[in-house]
């Protein structure tokens, strides 16, 4: 099966990049998730190998690097009847790609995130729309 794209959003207050290149072997378990569509996502649909861009929610909004899935959904440890996955650092963006940077590129109109009532902390990102964030991430 082909390697996936997704985007997880965090909130740099509660776990920013910061603190995944911090991490010990800059690895983290994505878990804290407490929504039925997103958990049925990690659960389902993430697995081992996948590209994430790692987004700031909240003060940033922005993408601010990329991650690879090291570990498929499993029992999240806090609470069991939810679903957590790991993840690696992978790099940092040159730039960051802003939310409102992405708004005012056709190649992402239709990009989960970008969509109304869009809310979800885990959101599948099409190939196109991985090479695009990339790139303007370079700056």
């Amino acid at each position: 099966m082909a390697r996936r794209h997704w985007l997880f959003k965090s909130d740099p207050g509660t776990f920013g990049w910061h603190d995944l290149e911090n991490a010990r072997g800059r690895l983290t378990v994505w878990d804290g998730v407490r929504n039925y569509q997103a958990r049925n996502t990690l659960r389902d649909d993430v697995k081992r190998g996948d590209g994430v861009l790692f987004y700031h929610s909240q003060s940033d909004k922005a993408v601010i690097g990329t991650c690879r899935v090291t570990r498929a959904g499993f029992p999240d440890p806090k609470d069991a009847a939810w679903t957590a996955v790991e993840i690696a650092l992978e790099a940092k963006l040159a730039v960051p790609v802003t939310l409102e940077a992405m708004r005012k590129v056709p190649g992402l109109s239709k990009m989960a995130l970008l969509q109304r009532g869009s809310r979800l902390s885990v959101q599948p990102v099409a190939e196109a729309e991985w090479e695009i964030v990339l790139r303007m991430g370079r700056g």
